[in-house]
């Protein structure tokens, strides 16, 4: 029965090839940032509309978030398949989310067209927001993932990763506030709010010496003052601050605060710091899942790197992660580029918008597909991914 699945999984998602690559071209050729993704949703969702399905945009609180379900009325076990679709600032779909989304929209209509034979439900959730703003967690915490057994989505990478290595990070915005003044005649009447942020930006790199391996403090200077002869009166940066777990984090979120403090009180200026309201968790696994992924996109000619050694390469953050805490999910990774080519990378993003592009979103559909259908029709591996992650949670705790 399985095999007769399988295959017209595939032969649906062949089908739709031509379909399915306009829509990836499409939201590559049209980068939306975080909360405005409107291209990208009207594009998702009129292409659900046209197979006959009835999504719901602005759902669970974020104007550019939708949802589309299979089997809506059936009492069996739910599988959430999740859609990307915003671009980075400057250099658009450097991340690759188009393919997530053209993935996630094939494997959705792929298990359309075998959906009677499932015995449970499908969610197509489209998730605004993961490069800023912690898109799933706001969705989380309206309901989004209540009710769901497991959750998935697939990412664009240089290599095939059955996961993607993955640490928990901190966004927090800092602003400095001084007094103006004549740089040259009366410096001494100015209270320089740049002298604040320098002194907090030396501080954190002083830091970094004193920090686990697993973690990362970076940031940017997005404000400055207005001009050389003007002492400034205001300062702006944003940083984040990484840990391989949310305890970790929790201690090293004080100490950065304490650089921050510390700038403000060097310099004499006052200072805000503004936490972002979602952290982003590490991402937990659910590798009996992964496993079954993995096993698929193999037998569509993918070759992956066993994931002790890409762990050895560093790690990103996802609010995946979130998702990872809530119900048991995965996060494999594709390769759409060379593997010396990496991600935020403005060279990534023409391999986004590439055939090898194409043709990772082809196999994640049929791979995100294939998982879900063994995972509905699967007592045994739906009880070893709740195992697995009932563990997990447990250990982390």
């Amino acid at each position: 029965m399985t095999d007769s699945i399988y295959a017209a999984i595939a032969g649906r998602v062949d089908e739709l090839a031509e379909e399915l690559n306009e829509v990836s071209l499409a939201i590559h050729a049209n980068p939306e940032l975080a909360f405005k993704e409107e291209f990208a949703c009207r594009t998702l969702t009129a292409s659900l509309e046209q197979h006959g399905l009835e999504p719901e945009s602005g759902v669970f609180t974020l104007p550019t978030a939708f949802e589309s379900q299979l089997n809506p009325q059936h009492d069996g076990p739910t599988v959430a398949i999740l859609a990307e679709y915003d671009a980075l600032p400057g250099i658009g779909h450097a991340c690759g989310h188009n393919i997530i989304a053209a993935s996630a929209l094939g494997a959705t209509l792929a298990l359309q067209a075998v959906a009677e034979q499932l015995p449970g439900r499908i969610r197509m959730l489209g998730t605004p927001a993961e490069e800023k703003g912690g898109g799933k967690e706001l969705m989380a915490r309206a309901g989004a993932f209540d009710g769901v057994d497991a959750a998935m989505m697939i990412h664009p990478a240089g290599v095939n990763l059955s996961s993607m290595p993955c640490i928990c990070v901190a966004e927090v915005e800092v602003i400095y506030h001084g007094k103006s003044a004549h740089a040259s005649a009366m410096p001494h009447k100015g209270v320089n709010a740049l002298d604040g942020l320098l002194l907090a930006y030396q501080a954190i790199s002083n830091l970094r010496q004193h920090i686990r391996a697993t973690e990362r403090i970076h940031g940017i200077i997005t404000e400055g003052g207005a001009a050389p002869n003007i002492v400034p009166d205001r300062s702006a940066g944003q940083f984040y601050v990484r840990a391989a777990n949310e305890k970790d984090l929790g201690k090293l979120k004080p100490r950065v605060q304490s650089c921050f403090e510390a700038g403000a009180k060097g310099s004499g200026c006052e200072v805000e710091v503004n936490w972002a309201g979602v952290d982003y968790l590490d991402l937990n696994t659910n590798w009996p899942l992964a496993d079954q992924f993995q096993a698929h996109a193999e037998t569509l000619g993918r070759e992956f790197v066993p994931f002790e050694e890409a762990v050895k390469f560093g790690a990103g953050s996802t609010d995946m992660g979130n998702v990872s805490y809530r119900v048991p999910s995965i996060h494999p990774m594709l390769a759409v580029a060379p593997p010396n080519v990496v991600i935020h990378n403005p060279e990534f993003a023409k391999w986004a918008g590439s055939e090898k592009g194409t043709q990772a979103v082809l196999d994640a559909a049929k791979a995100m597909a294939m998982t879900t259908a063994d995972y509905l029709l699967s007592p045994p591996l739906q009880d070893q991914a709740r195992q697995a992650y009932d563990v997990s949670v447990g250990l982390s705790k």
